[in-house]
């Protein structure tokens, strides 16, 4: 046999590796998806810098007209969750629908707005309400999975923080703080602390979650 033809599988299959080991965040976007925003940081203290992919359905049958007459893109949004390696990125997590559009209808206010932070090797999922306040996720890679490990939200009116709730799932413990100064303007609170025990039998995974909007942490 050719001596260049015994070479070949060789050769091809050098090429395929070299091919696998070069993925790029958008090789993992599953088909009827697109690339909403990429974030990166190191998730796992490797010194390697992963990558968050937040990911949007493009159904054109979710894109509707809404009370403005205008056209919005309803379609939801997922998350894959990527480690750098020296071959390449690996899909560490993922959750393809978790997150509703950004164009949801918030009645008399806004709708809230989704970003995403990495520090510490914690993923956070931050949603900004405005004046209103915000609320947090905090997942960590932990038992082959991210598992939600903390949960932070704060009520505001306006500059004024009328009540705060810290929930640490590791420790199993709650903090609620709450003004009371009714005469605050901002910076001036006075916080009642409340401290409570947390029941939960298993930490909540990352891609067991079917809807953010419907994950109630106050029930715990």
């Amino acid at each position: 046999m050719n001596k260049t033809l015994r070479l070949l599988p060789f050769f091809l299959l050098t090429i395929a590796a070299c091919k696998a080991q070069n993925h790029e965040p958008s090789d993992f976007i599953p088909k009827g998806y697109a690339a909403f925003e990429n974030y990166y940081g190191d998730l796992n203290n490797d010194g390697q810098e992963d990558c968050i992919v937040l990911i949007k359905k493009t159904d054109t049958a979710n894109i509707v007209t809404n009370r403005f007459d205008q056209k919005v893109d309803r379609n939801r949004r997922g998350i894959i969750v990527l480690f750098k390696t020296a071959e390449g990125y690996r899909v560490a997590d993922k959750n393809y629908d978790c997150f509703s559009s950004e164009n949801e209808d918030g009645g008399v206010y806004f709708p809230p707005q989704l970003s995403v932070e990495i520090n510490n090797e914690k993923l956070y999922l931050h949603y900004g309400h405005g004046r209103y306040g915000f609320w947090k996720y905090t997942f960590r890679f932990q038992n082959s999975n991210f598992e939600l490990i903390g949960f932070d939200s704060s009520s505001n009116y306006g500059p004024i923080i009328n009540k705060e709730t810290s929930i640490n799932f590791l420790t199993k413990k709650k903090l609620i703080k709450e003004n009371t100064n009714e005469n605050a303007e901002g910076g001036d609170e006075v916080f009642n602390e409340t401290w409570s025990d947390v029941e939960i039998g298993h930490l909540v995974k990352l891609s067991d979650i079917k809807d953010f909007d419907e994950l109630e942490m106050y029930d715990y």
